[in-house]
């Protein structure tokens, strides 16, 4: 069953993401001064006295949005609204109201929906005495909070307790696989979530960098939950100022590559592999992350080059990856997505497999027996004695020798890809860490 939803409404600069980080306890929408940062919904599931829903960051109603988005914007909004069983109706205190004050108490001026009026950015007991003029919207007493400083967090939450009184706010079921869908801007990402989901969950446009956040969207799908995470577009990190919201944005969506089981580096068929893709692939690979790379708009790309050369093209720019199955969609019609699904369930297994240690040592003699590591003239002859699997979410192998530096990176690499060969590993990466024997380390 669904979790209650509580969203979060108001307009612009009003604090109602500063307000969902305070709630959650944790940074989830990006905070900046600059109006129109959040225009998807950000969502986030909270517990409050073993009591559970999720809770929703919308964008500021009646924004102009520079990138001709408003529209857009003001659609996620509505579909909240729609979706939720209570509102979190924010306003500034030190502002008063404001016309869009009134717009929005008009918005959500309905009979089935649980308003209640939160007078953000009441910093001292002084600016609660201005709570009285915020009666005239209609909603009674406001909540007098300040999200950045914490104060009457308590107040709020038992307000919302109370509200969620009769509503199955049970734990809900934990997600089986986290998905991290990353890449440049404007390659699909959000379409491709929309169309897992089953409805417009982020919004879509050409313009370059729609999605600002990271969001989470959690759904269910034969009889599973799944946690997609939908991350900004990455771009060269030379173009972005420190503080640019655009470095916030590349900030979580290295964060979701580091949250994810799985992540679907997506890249346009259309376009040629970038600089961008290739550093993004190799920090995928630096953090063992299990990847699919998803080759999205391949309609437009088919009649121009086979799967095979694509194979190919992909094996020779992002080496790092080679391990990564590759899948060929469509976003947009909806075309392979649920067998990039599958395969995502796949490589998840994998990931989290262990190997009794004799068959693993199995393997490792039959990898000895075909290749021997290379002897260093005058430092001695390598020597491998046995291996064992230590962790899983990557699978951890240590391999004991007689020592370590004798052992290069070319035969490491060739050991890895001989145990993905013959282990239950095919499609994941493999961490090997090197260990000495501990009678050598007693001779020595």
């Amino acid at each position: 069953m669904a979790l209650p939803v509580v969203a979060i409404v108001g307009r612009p600069n009003v604090g109602k993401s500063s307000l969902l980080n305070a709630l959650a306890g944790r940074p989830i929408s990006i905070v900046d001064p600059t109006a129109g940062v959040t225009r998807d919904r950000v969502s986030t599931v909270v517990e409050l006295e073993d009591r559970y829903f999720e809770l929703v960051d919308t964008g500021g109603y009646g924004i102009k949005d520079q990138d001709d988005l408003t529209e857009h914007v003001e659609g996620q909004i509505a579909r909240a609204i729609d979706q939720a069983q209570i509102i979190l109706f924010v306003v500034d205190i030190r502002e008063g109201i404001a016309a869009l004050d009134r717009q929005v108490a008009e918005l959500l001026r309905r009979p089935e929906l649980r308003v209640l009026l939160v007078a953000n950015k009441a910093d001292s007991q002084s600016l609660e005495n201005h709570r009285g003029e915020f009666f005239a919207l209609g909603y009674g007493e406001p909540i007098c909070v300040s999200a950045l400083h914490g104060r009457n967090r308590t107040e709020l939450t038992e307000r919302i307790l109370h509200e969620l009184a009769g509503l199955d706010t049970s734990r809900p079921q934990e997600s089986i696989m986290k998905l991290a869908v990353v890449g440049k801007r404007n390659v699909g990402k959000s379409s491709f979530i929309n169309s897992l989901a089953g409805e417009e969950r982020v919004i879509v446009s050409e313009v370059p960098g729609t999605t600002r956040d990271a969001i989470d969207v959690r759904i269910e799908k034969d009889g599973h939950t799944i946690l997609a995470i939908d991350t900004a577009g990455v771009r060269k990190k030379a173009k972005m100022a420190s503080e640019d919201i655009e470095f916030y944005s590349y900030t979580r969506a290295t964060r979701s590559v580091r949250r994810a089981d799985v992540v679907l580096m997506f890249l346009d068929a259309t376009s040629e592999i970038s600089q961008v893709d290739k550093k993004l692939a190799s920090y995928i690979s630096e953090e063992f992350k299990p990847c699919i790379i998803v080759v999205n708009k391949w309609d437009l790309a088919k009649d121009r080059a086979t799967t095979e050369q694509y194979h190919d093209y992909i094996d020779k720019l992002l080496p790092g990856l080679s391990y990564a199955p590759i899948s060929f969609i469509t976003a947009t019609e909806g075309k392979n997505i649920q067998s990039l699904l599958d395969l995502a369930r796949q490589l998840h297994k994998q990931s989290t497999t262990r190997v009794s240690t004799g068959q693993l040592n199995r393997a490792v003699k039959t990898i000895t027996e075909e290749r021997v590591p290379s002897a260093r003239r005058k430092v001695g002859l390598p020597r491998v004695y046995y291996s064992t699997q230590v962790a899983t979410t990557p699978p951890t192998i240590v391999l004991f020798v007689n020592k370590p530096d004798l052992i290069d990176e070319n035969y490491q690499r060739f050991f890895v890809n001989r145990l993905r060969d013959l282990l239950p590993f095919s499609e994941v990466p493999i961490r090997l860490l090197l260990r000495p024997h501990r009678k050598e380390k007693e001779e020595e």
